[in-house]
Formats: structure tokens, sequence, C-alpha cells
């Protein structure tokens, strides 16, 4: 193919340096095409699910502390990843900066009283994310020679810290599981815990059968009914604000996209004539850098789950 071009090229221009002149064209176009859309490259959801900055799903755009956590599948459905597993995105909220995501592997309420085999859910320590207050977790039929079960005080409700470790047996939700017709049957045994580690949620997963995870989603209701258990996980997360991020989404400076060179990951203002590292309308700046391919890197290989 390329001794075809090159003689097709020469034979139309007359000669060698005539070739080397359309060569050169040809790149220039390619290389000025691609610099300005370096900006539309940043999607900006998938499917429903609005993606903002910290968080990017093309390398390169949003913070590189978020690189790669999330994934958008060809069908539009947003997965984050973690070191346990890829889960479906439920809702990223900004404004009370969490997401929610579910676990197709923990126990639901069409199991009843078939414990499937389940893992832990974990998160990569690396990423500023953060397992929610508000999750709280049932472990079902646990080995009480092995995780120490008991009812709790009402007071541990109002003063968590000075209650011990111990597995509730008696709490609101094991009574009323969400969402759930009916209740568990007698051979069947549940119990509350809020692991303050993946490590003990690994532990207590050895001596029970499954788990769930439930979190408190506020209803908009008047108190105490304001709250509303759900099925899912709540993940808090950081929005790391910069001076430079904000220069650079900042209309009058251009509205560019805050993004990162996925090589160095420093700091980069992604906008429709290339890349720069401040804002979009400082041209006069040494450091404007047109470089192509800074966010159209190639895709990451994704791990076998």
């Amino acid at each position: 193919m390329g001794s075809l071009l090159s003689h097709r090229l020469i034979s139309e221009t007359g000669s060698p340096s005539g070739y080397w002149v359309a060569i050169i064209t040809i790149v220039a176009l390619s290389f000025f095409k691609s610099t300005f859309a370096q900006s539309s490259l940043c999607r900006t959801s998938c499917g429903d699910i609005p993606i903002n900055y910290p968080f990017g799903i093309d390398d390169g755009c949003g913070s590189p502390y978020y690189r790669h956590v999330f994934i958008c599948s060809d069908s539009g459905n947003l997965e984050l990843r973690t070191p346990s597993g890829r889960y479906p995105v439920r809702n990223v909220s900004y404004s009370d900066p969490h997401i929610l995501v579910s676990d197709p592997f923990m126990w639901n309420c069409d199991d009843g009283d078939n414990f499937r085999p389940t893992r832990p859910f974990s998160l990569d320590t690396s990423n500023p994310f953060s397992l929610s207050s508000q999750n709280e977790y049932l472990f079902f039929n646990c080995s009480e020679d092995d995780v120490l079960i008991e009812p709790k005080p009402s007071f541990c409700e109002r003063f968590p810290e000075r209650c011990d470790s111990s597995c509730d047996s008696a709490s609101y939700l094991c009574r009323h599981l969400p969402d759930c017709p009916a209740e568990l049957s007698g051979r069947s045994s549940c119990c509350s815990y809020y692991p303050k580690a993946t490590e003990s949620l690994r532990l207590m997963l050895q001596y029970c059968a499954s788990y769930t995870s439930v979190h408190w989603r506020t209803s908009g209701a008047a108190p105490p009914y304001d709250q509303v258990p759900e099925y899912g996980i709540r993940v808090d997360f950081d929005i790391p604000v910069t001076t430079r991020c904000l220069q650079c989404q900042d209309n009058s400076k251009g509205g560019g996209t805050c993004g990162f060179d996925t090589r160095s990951q420093s700091f980069l203002c992604l906008c429709h004539e290339g890349n720069a590292t401040t804002f979009c309308t400082d041209h006069g700046i040494s450091g404007h850098s047109k470089r192509i391919g800074v966010i159209a890197a190639p895709p990451q290989p994704q791990p076998a789950n």
C-alpha cells in the first residue's frame, strides 16, 4: 500500500520533492483536524448519567486521581471499576458528592432463603473514594461460634461509638427488609453490622452465608420519614478544586474542559483549538500545546472478571 501511494504521489507531483510536500500537507491537515476537536473528545454523559469533573470516561478527561474508574459500555451503561470487580452505576451526584452502585452478587429479596455465593465489595485505596457511613450491611446465617451476634440497646442508634462491634440481630432493617413482601423464614438469621474496613467485610463473609448493602436515601418528606432504605452501595468521593481548573472552565476565559496529559498526568485545559496549560484564551503563553493524542490515548486493557 505504501509503495503504491508513493508511486502515485511521485507520478502526480512530478518529483520526489513534490511527494514529500504532499505527505507533509496530508499530515498537517490531519493534525489540525484532530486538534480542533480535542475538547469534544470528552463525553459528558453515559446513558442518562452526566459525566462532569472530576470524572471522565475518555482517557485524559477530568482529574488524573480518577483515571480509569468509569467504563461506559457500547449500550450506554456506566460501570465503576474497583479491585473486586465492575459494578453498574445507578446515579452520580455532584452536589452531594457520591456514587450509587449495585452489586449483582449481593443478596436480594428474590433470593429469599437461597443464599448465593458472594464476594466482598472493595475500593481502590489509591483513589479518593470512601464507603459512606450511610451504608448499612445485613449479614445472613452467620456462625454464632465465630461472630458476636446480639441485640444492641436502642441508645446505640444515637451513640454508636459507645457500643461494641457486635452484629445486631434486632436491627430495624432485619425486621423490615426493604421492598421484601415477606420476612426470612425461621431457618435463616439476619444481623446488621457496619465494617470499618474491607478486611472486616471479608472476614465476616468467611463466617456468613451472604450479605447485602442498604443505604439511606433522602426522600424529601418531613422527618422522621425523610430517610428511606434502599438496596445499593453509596460511595462518597472528593472533588479536587484547583485554581487552574476553575480558570479553565471559566466561560469568560474560553470555557475549556479540565483534563490532563496521559503521559505526565500534569494539568491541561482542553480547548477547541488544542490544549493549554492555563486557559483557552491565554494564547500568548509559551506552554500552549497543540499535541494530538493527549486524550485520544489507546484504550487500556480491561481486567478479566
